[in-house]
């Protein structure tokens, strides 16, 4: 399936007039973001840890030369770059591109090695983490991460089996509903998808400029809690909530945004999106 971006034109329109800003793209994915800030005269600087993106962005990087700067490292390392910018945008998830691509063990549609991977150098196989794991853990990943009932009783006899291949895993989960959450859970887990959000979150602040925006499309209920957490701490006025209001929170909310009949239509992978987003707020400035 063609990548579509999910939700573009709404964080298009909650980003506004891009030309010449600075957007860092913290999921570059395919680069349909990039191209779309890029084209409207933007300067962007994008992450991405999947080596398989590396051809598009080359191809990004010769047409649009140095307004468009690519750092094949997970979206967390924003904590390591020393530079402020006006935007700040994140496309959470797994991208069409990893689903579609059947060798890479993120869909049961297709037999491979129950791999998952995005970071293909630094992060280990799900057949791997299965087997690292006790049957404990593996209960609370597929609870956690996938909300499957009955959690134990499958992670024991996905332990007993330990499965080396898509097909393996799928063939000896016997509720149909549980394959594609308790693929979700594993891949999620491989991948340390929660973790590298609340890191890279937690580099958001200091790495905004006075009136810089950061954007979030989300498609998990787990991501979305933990962007909607993060944003409703930053945009709480600090002090006691008696007290007359005389402090100006860090951030103020933009508004929400969903995809509508139109892009459901064009995209169905579009269906769980939400887009969440803040600006930032400099005190006398």
């Amino acid at each position: 399936m063609k990548h579509i971006p999910v939700l573009l034109d709404a964080v298009l329109d909650a980003l506004g007039d891009v030309r010449g800003k600075h957007i860092v793209d913290c999921t570059f994915g395919a680069g349909g973001y990039t191209r779309a800030f890029l084209s409207r005269g933007a300067y962007v600087t994008a992450f991405d840890r999947d080596p398989n993106v590396l051809v598009d962005a080359d191809a990004i990087r010769a047409e649009y030369g140095e307004r468009f700067n690519f750092i094949p490292r997970a979206f967390s390392s924003l904590a390591e770059i020393d530079d402020t910018f006006d935007a700040i945008v994140f496309d959470l998830g797994i991208s069409s591109m990893q689903i579609d691509n059947g060798e890479r063990g993120f869909s049961f549609r297709m037999d491979a090695a129950l791999d998952m991977r995005m970071d293909t150098q630094n992060l280990i196989p799900a057949a791997d983490l299965i087997e690292n794991l006790s049957v404990s853990e593996l209960a609370t990943i597929l609870r956690d991460y996938g909300d499957v009932r009955n959690a134990t009783n499958i992670a024991r006899a996905i332990k007993n089996v330990a499965p080396k291949t898509t097909f393996q895993l799928r063939d000896l989960i016997h509720n149909p509903k549980d394959v594609a959450p308790i693929f979700q859970a594993l891949r999620i887990a491989v991948n340390d998808e929660m973790g590298e959000i609340r890191r890279a979150l937690a580099a958001v602040p200091e790495h905004l400029k006075c009136d810089g925006k950061c954007i979030c499309v989300t498609f998990h209920s787990i991501e979305d809690r933990i962007v909607k957490n993060t944003f409703r701490e930053w945009t709480t006025v600090p002090g006691d909530p008696r007290m007359p209001i005389v402090a100006t929170a860090p951030f103020v909310a933009i508004k929400t945004a969903l995809p509508d009949d139109v892009e459901l239509e064009n995209n169905p992978r579009a269906r769980s999106a939400h887009m969440r987003g803040v600006t930032k707020v400099c005190q006398g400035g």
